[in-house]
């Protein structure tokens, strides 16, 4: 009996750098195809919610693999699932849009597209997300995981997402039924890549792991007026100018130190001519935190200042300021839970090295893969990042990541090789983890 134990023990010790270096092989064999898949995908990048070449071609990437195929969820979305026996259901997402950017890359595939946003805008359209690479990997997954259904059990749902840069698509999707229409994920996982980490390095954060993110509009009601008679007005840009003061309490007299927030004014509008007091101002505001008590905190400060300041200037009750959030374009935070990050952690540990994986702080920016987990929060879920700056330029900055193109840089052109080949590797061996057999 113990012999025959030691031996099984010993068989595991031998099987796993075994697998994992049949599973590296297998990716490897993959690249040149995922590559050229890759270059297509940047090359022809479609706006949020007007994806249509785009999920069409990966669409049909999953039905060769046996996936049972559903188009056009939440407008333009796509769901694939494999059923394998009996186990979890895990939820692997990809999204699908670019930004509404000019490239400037210099990459011979680089983007040429122009297009014209839901606003009107006309503009150059880039992958400058990196969501060409997510999308390349999600493919890459999908082939390892169809290949070694004989190593897993439960059921696989592959998601591709529209609109995540509007935060249009994870709603959209989730109102289109998802998780009535198809099998409720008990798990889900994800990945970003990184303009913050060289390239091929596994970062992870445990709990709140992308922020809140709120849009507010604060319409100033003055009393307008010639510019040489100020006393006989109420100035808007004054008040407006004070609100702005006002906010910047919110964060560093009103919160803990050490409970992150943001409230930015990204935009002040009033006035058209020199000489004339005009009655009104609008601001506008991004607001980022990572808790529900603390994004409460927040909204419910900027309407309380934005009253209090119009009081103390005077403005009639019919003038006070006019606070609206715009609810609909609310992200909620990204919450990686306990259980799941901490041992795919130690797994991406074990089977890539300790070198290569790291735990990273939170960003302020938002992701609204948050959903799929705020919808239910009994699902388990992790969002991980795979760096993707090219070694020469992080050795040439030192590792000093602001030095270098960041997301949303018409110059962010990753080392999609190293992205794609890792972030493939790690979203495999995630799913293998959650789905593993008894």
């Amino acid at each position: 009996m113990k012999l025959t134990l030691g031996l099984a023990v010993a068989a595991m010790k031998i099987s796993a750098p075994a697998n994992a270096a049949a599973l590296s092989d297998a990716i490897r064999g993959d690249m040149p195809e995922l590559m050229t898949l890759y270059r297509d995908l940047h090359a022809n990048p479609e706006l949020s919610m007007q994806e249509v070449r785009t999920p069409a071609k990966l669409a049909a990437e999953a039905r060769k693999l046996g996936f049972k195929i559903t188009e056009k969820v939440g407008k333009t979305g796509v769901v694939a699932v494999m059923e394998n026996g009996p186990g979890p259901v895990l939820l692997v997402r990809s999204d699908m849009d670019a930004l509404p950017v000019a490239e400037q890359t210099g990459l011979p595939f680089a983007s040429k597209v122009k297009a014209t946003s839901a606003s009107g805008v006309e503009s150059g359209v880039m992958h400058a997300c990196g969501h060409d690479t997510h999308m390349a990997s999600w493919v890459g997954a999908a082939r390892r995981l169809a290949a070694m259904k004989d190593q897993w059990s439960g059921t696989l749902v592959m998601v591709l997402q529209p609109g995540e840069e509007t935060s249009e698509g994870a709603r959209a999707m989730l109102a289109d039924g998802l998780y009535k229409r198809f099998p409720k994920p008990t798990h889900a996982l994800a990945f970003h890549d990184s303009a913050s980490l060289p390239a091929g390095t596994i970062g992870y954060t445990l709990g709140p792991s992308f922020a809140n993110v709120d849009t507010v509009d604060i319409k100033v009601r003055g009393v307008g007026g010639h510019g040489a008679v100020p006393h006989a007005t109420k100035d808007p840009i004054v008040l407006g100018a004070d609100i702005v003061g006002g906010l910047q309490t919110l964060v560093s007299r009103e919160l803990d130190p050490q409970d992150a927030a943001v409230v930015t004014v990204g935009s002040f509008q009033a006035g058209a001519k020199h000489n004339v007091i005009s009655d009104e101002a609008n601001l506008l505001l991004t607001v980022r935190s990572y808790t529900d008590k603390t994004r409460r905190h927040l909204l419910d400060g900027i309407a309380r200042i934005a009253r209090g300041s119009a009081i103390a200037a005077g403005i009639p009750d019919d003038r006070m300021p006019i606070v609206h959030v715009h609810e609909g374009q609310h992200t909620p935070a990204v919450v990686n839970t306990t259980g799941l990050t901490e041992s795919t952690a130690a797994l991406f540990r074990q089977h890539f090295g300790e070198d290569r994986v790291r735990q990273v702080p939170p960003p302020m920016v938002g992701e609204d893969f948050g959903r799929f987990h705020h919808e239910d929060t009994k699902i388990e879920s992790l969002i991980f990042w795979v760096g993707g700056v090219p070694k020469d330029k992080w050795d040439a900055a030192d590792g000093d990541h602001k030095k270098l193109p960041s997301l949303h840089s018409p110059f962010w052109a990753p080392d999609a090789e190293a992205v794609i080949s890792t972030a493939t590797e790690a979203l495999t061996v995630a799913a293998l983890d959650v789905l593993k057999k008894s």
